[in-house]
């Protein structure tokens, strides 16, 4: 099976999470079910089949995070200025202005923090930015064609 490279941090989060889930998570669910039984037949009882919808979709996260942390593989990026899984990049298209560059986390989904949007590292422009530094120029296949970028930050996330 193959692994999912995450961050020490990202694997913490992800821990926590899962704590907060199995523990209050599920009490909380089970509060709110015990509650709507009380409110009489089960068939037309709306709180009920929302608190069993709840509780379905909790324990689908459970599971899901239950793989990512048994499958992680934590990656330590190094300071070395290069993009790499990890980091953060500032990138402008060829014929674009600086003003119109864009920030990204190299990572997994999972990754994400705040407002900053995440690209794998396995798309065709996250692959083409693994390795380069700042003023480095790469190119990659996109659907319409050829494209170039420039690296204009890394940053250590």
């Amino acid at each position: 099976m193959a692994s999912t490279k995450l961050s020490r941090a990202a694997v913490e989060r992800l821990q926590a999470e899962h704590y907060d889930l199995t523990t209050r998570g599920r009490i909380e669910v089970a509060r709110k079910i015990e509650a709507a039984r009380l409110l009489g037949d089960l068939s037309e009882n709306g709180d009920y089949h929302a608190a069993k919808d709840e509780q379905g979709h909790m324990e689908g996260r459970v599971r899901q995070l239950e793989h990512l942390i048994e499958n992680a593989e934590i990656i330590e990026t190094a300071d070395d200025g290069s993009v790499a899984a990890g980091t953060i990049v500032t990138i402008v298209y060829e014929g674009d202005t600086p003003d119109m560059a864009e920030r990204y986390l190299v990572g997994h989904p999972e990754e994400r923090t705040g407002d900053l949007d995440t690209m794998s590292p396995n798309s065709p422009l996250g692959a083409a930015l693994l390795g380069a530094t700042e003023g480095h120029w790469v190119e990659y296949q996109a659907p319409n064609g050829v494209l170039r970028v420039q690296v204009l930050k890394v940053e250590h996330a």
